[in-house]
């Protein structure tokens, strides 16, 4: 959702005339789009403001505008607390944007915005292109900062995403991410109660897309209708984000998240038994308050059991404001977090070392998304990512690569034909 919002606002100012400064030292406006879904990426905030700060004093004239998750309700304690700050705005809200910039005499500033907040055209750098279907979270998981900082959810008009893909197809465009806090809730705020498969079924219709994916799922509300809808449905990826965060019943039941194990394994089985092909990831805190080693081992046997493709693992890190904040120690050492994090993601590697051998010698569709360190790179349509190596730029470019060489991370082999 970052990479997304932050797309939006770097489009608004290049339709402004501002052009991108090779290093901060050297621009007249930084925007610090940011994150504090954990203590690490809030720390990377802290310090960059500190940075900027020093770069402020050198450079008296330098604009610095944040936004993202650590702009809370308490814009006048942000303001006490970073005063070289000049102008803070919540995720999204790009009208106030607009009424700063007017502010600093930039007369085309409302009409670009009114541009932009149509979604008639912004510029997407890439081929694949982030587009945000709803905002915020109703959940309220224990750990999650995120529902009081984006809010509760807010979809967009169903016609009026559709409208935004049309128009990033005709730019080029071959592969949309749908994007949400919570994506599989889409529509139920909006008059007829369309729904994520509704959504999916248009943009299915759409000549010259090539893919759809969307993330982040909530396994307590992915439907029926929904995996049938990508079972069915030929330009919906075979790749699902599901974040299970926990193997253990009791941990999930202090994390809020309102469904137990066998639930989510319940649904696994059954989005594999549509869609033999899916590949899936999911996401895992260790370390959360009062976790024990056996709560911990039934998540790695978790793990074991179901074989994902990808696993995101991140050590419990405690949010001021959240429920966990306030009513749970932050128990689990330091050292232990480290221990059981390092212990899922060898685990991973294995399993993923496994899933990708199995892939040598076939030939896969890869959508070139750029170059990198003299290769080209790209995914398959189950999320896999590809290096080749070939003459002419093929960015954009369906393209068959037969694979030679196998990691947990990543595929490599040749080219074979394009589309």
């Amino acid at each position: 959702m970052n990479k997304a919002e932050s797309l939006r606002i770097a489009s608004y100012l290049d339709f402004l005339s501002y052009q991108v400064a090779p290093s901060l030292r050297e621009a007249d406006l930084v925007v610090l789009n940011t994150c504090v879904v954990r203590q690490s990426a809030e720390d990377k905030v802290l310090g960059t403001l500190g940075l900027l700060k020093g770069l402020k004093k050198e450079h008296p004239n330098l604009s610095i505008l944040v936004t993202g998750c650590f702009v809370d309700s308490n814009i006048a304690g942000l303001k006490r607390r970073f005063p070289q700050v000049d102008f803070f705005f919540k995720p999204g809200a790009y009208p106030e944007l607009t009424n700063w910039a007017q502010k600093q005499g930039i007369s085309t500033a409302e009409q670009g915005l009114l541009r932009y907040a149509r979604n008639d055209t912004w510029k997407s750098p890439s081929p694949c292109a982030f587009v945000p279907v709803i905002q915020g979270c109703n959940k309220f998981c224990s750990y999650c900062i995120v529902p009081y900082r984006r809010g509760r959810e807010v979809s967009r008009p169903l016609e009026e995403v559709v409208c935004e893909v049309k128009g990033l197809v005709k730019q080029g465009v071959r592969e949309v991410i749908l994007l949400g806090q919570n994506v599989d809730s889409y529509g139920h705020d909006l008059p007829g109660n369309p729904d994520l498969a509704d959504l999916l079924t248009k943009l299915n219709n759409i000549n010259d897309l090539a893919r759809i994916r969307f993330l982040t799922n909530h396994p307590r509300d992915i439907s029926q209708s929904l995996i049938e809808a990508m079972a069915f449905l030929d330009k919906v990826c075979e790749h699902l984000e599901l974040p299970i965060q926990s193997g253990d019943d009791d941990i999930l039941k202090a994390m809020r998240r309102g469904y137990t194990v066998e639930q989510y394994r319940k649904l696994i089985h059954a989005i594999r038994y549509h869609i033999p092909q899916i590949s899936l990831s999911t996401d895992i805190i260790v370390g959360f308050p009062g976790e024990t080693e056996e709560q911990f081992e039934h998540t790695y046997s978790l793990l074991e059991e179901m074989r994902f493709d990808v696993v995101h693992v991140a050590a419990y890190s405690p949010r001021p404001g959240t429920i966990a904040g306030r009513k749970y120690e932050d128990t689990v050492p330091p050292e232990v977090k480290r221990e059981r994090f390092n212990k899922i993601e060898q685990l991973q590697a294995n399993i993923a070392t496994e899933l990708n051998s199995a892939y040598r010698g076939k030939t896969m569709e890869v959508l070139v998304e750029g170059e990198r360190k003299g290769k080209w790179y790209g995914r398959t349509r189950s999320d896999k990512l590809v290096f080749f190596e070939n003459k002419d730029d093929c960015t954009g470019q369906l393209v068959k690569i037969r694979i030679e060489k196998t990691s947990p991370w990543a595929l490599q082999g040749k080219v074979g034909y394009n589309s």
